[in-house]
């Protein structure tokens, strides 16, 4: 059997039949729930809770603002950087109906980071958060952006909780820096002059159209924008629906027609949590509580309290940061039914604590930004594979490749590509690049991660090429140390790279995070040399305070690695 085509049973309750024909564009998916879900709850924050109607409303008022009150034309680029906050949403919804391709822009990016993207995305026009509109303002007259609206963190409020609450973030928590962008809009402004006059609904943009521009997280290079279409999005969103809902052979629910409440940690700018909770959720009329800052586990917990929570989305560092937390064990997990895991790699130890604490196991999925994300995923309800990505989701194809670009066999190690169509356009501006993301065939998306496919079906990742160790003609896997190195109970986080070596060519560097002052080198190497065999073994160890990571919990290897070529080339000079 060829690994590229995998036609085994699928786990009970996730479907093939899945009809991409359904939608012929985001916007159409996006009016259908607007009028199918009107009196359901949409989207939670900060206490407030807007229903779908609420959110049609917003945004067909943000729509008519920028296509009365700007020179925006259909095809411009509008860029939207903020939190997880309720204007999100609306701005997201209301640039799209105003017929506007979105480019979704870090919030923590810096200046040189907005400045290339705003660039690079040909962005005219900018949706941000008070709290980033200094870096703005150093930035905005180097770009094209012509038209800055600018909304604070509690704008979507009632009076007087709103204006209390922006008081207190400003002159009390001292969060927003002195800005002066005297040519900018006020969100709240935008939507009542938007209000005055109804949008023009304009024809949907064709369904292999660019209408967001996502772009990679930059970490081995210049960050890119993978132009992703309405088919991409629509296909995408569909095969979540399939895997995430688990449905029937009729799309029915396996769960009933409840409405799911599903909590939303992760950024909405990043195209996994856009794709679950912008779009697969949107479309079946579920209930997400935005979370606008994880890392404040307190006030995290505090937000979910008040739910029962049928379904977690969240990455590893997410979980075991809420797990330590005492308070974490109050919440009510009566009705949670699946906890989805993606973004980095998912430690086996992490899955256990998690499953015992709330009596539901993770189900750990993979993807990528050229791929809107999902690529494939664990099936649910105790049938979870532990240590693999899960199978494929519905019309996806998948094949391992070696360094010739051969296919090889089942089981056996390669360069996991993709087919489907949730694939990427390519990347904006940038044919070779383009030409370099696919298979000579020009079929296969290369995802740059070492794959095994199984006769099950199931993914096994075992690591990024480029992040491959080479120790004297061995290939050495970094997350396979880590994975052992992070069962050490002393361990609170870890990276592993690989660093120039005269004799082995390269020798492997670990990086830990822990607060046990007994925990040596010499501990962890003696913990290590049980578990993996020599050439493994790490030669150096550095311990720190915390490790460089992106905003959603992924280790930045490549700035470990940065680091320390820095280092060589200054002892060199």
């Amino acid at each position: 059997m060829e690994a590229s085509f995998w036609d085994g049973k699928r786990a009970p309750g996730i479907s093939d039949k899945v009809d991409f024909s359904e939608y012929g564009s985001v916007i159409e998916v996006v009016e259908k729930s607007f009028k199918s879900y009107a009196d359901r709850a949409a989207f939670t924050s900060i206490g407030l809770t807007m229903t779908y109607a609420d959110i049609d409303e917003k945004s067909a008022a943000f729509a008519s603002y920028l296509q009365n009150h700007t020179n925006l034309k259909p095809g411009d680029t509008i860029a939207i950087q903020m939190p997880n906050i309720l204007q999100y949403p609306v701005a997201m919804y209301g640039a799209l109906r105003a017929g506007l391709i979105v480019t979704n822009t870090n919030p923590l990016y810096t200046e040189r980071e907005m400045l290339h993207q705003f660039n690079d995305s040909d962005a005219k026009a900018l949706v941000c958060m008070d709290v980033f509109a200094r870096s703005v303002q150093n930035v905005v007259d180097n770009t094209g952006v012509e038209t800055v609206i600018i909304t604070s963190l509690a704008d979507m409020l009632p009076t007087p909780k709103r204006v209390l609450i922006n008081f207190a973030t400003k002159y009390i928590k001292k969060v927003v820096p002195s800005y002066s962008l005297p040519n900018s809009v006020d969100f709240r402004q935008a939507l009542k002059l938007g209000k005055a006059k109804p949008f023009t609904a304009l024809p949907p943009r064709g369904i292999n159209d660019t209408v967001i521009l996502q772009y990679t997280g930059g970490t081995t290079g210049v960050a890119k924008g993978a132009e992703l279409t309405n088919m991409n999005l629509v296909a995408n969103m569909l095969q979540v629906k399939q895997m995430m809902m688990q449905t029937d052979d009729n799309g029915n629910r396996v769960k009933g027609d409840k409405p799911a409440v599903v909590v939303a940690p992760l950024p909405l700018y990043h195209i996994y949590a856009f794709t679950v909770h912008l779009m697969a959720l949107c479309e079946q009329g579920d209930h997400s509580i935005l979370i606008a800052n994880p890392r404040d586990t307190e006030m995290f917990i505090k937000m979910m309290k008040p739910w029962k929570l049928t379904t977690f989305v969240g990455l590893n560092t997410l979980f075991v940061s809420l797990m330590a937390s005492p308070r974490f064990k109050e919440l009510d997990f009566s009705e949670l039914t699946s906890t989805l895991s993606g973004g980095t790699a998912l430690i086996p130890d992490t899955a256990n604590r998690w499953k015992e604490i709330t009596g539901v196991g993770i189900s750990e999925g993979y993807g990528l930004t050229e791929c809107t994300p999902v690529v494939s995923g664990n099936p649910g309800n105790g049938l979870e594979r532990m240590g693999t990505v899960g199978q494929p989701v519905p019309g996806t194809s998948l094949k391992c490749i070696d360094d010739q670009g051969n296919e090889v066999a089942i089981g056996e190690r390669g360069e996991l590509c993709v087919r489907g169509p949730q694939v990427m356009k390519g990347y904006w501006k940038r044919p070779d690049a383009s030409k370099d993301a696919f298979t000579e065939d020009g079929e296969w998306f290369r995802t740059g991660d070492v794959g095994i496919i199984d006769e099950d079906g199931f993914v096994s990742i075992v690591d990024r090429i480029k992040d491959m160790i080479i120790v004297s003609g061995f290939n050495v896997f970094p997350n396979e140390i880590e994975a052992v190195v992070a069962e050490h109970p002393a361990v609170e986080n870890c990276a592993v790279i690989g660093i120039p070596d005269e004799k082995s060519g390269e020798a492997v560097k670990l990086f830990v995070v822990t607060q046990d002052s007994n925990l040596t080198a010499d501990v962890l190497k003696a913990f290590c040399k049980e578990q993996l065999t020599a050439y493994k073994l790490p030669r150096f160890i550095e311990f720190r305070d915390e490790l460089p990571m992106t905003p959603v919990g992924k280790i930045l290897r490549r700035e470990l690695k940065d680091e320390e070529e820095a280092k060589r080339a200054s002892q060199a000079a």
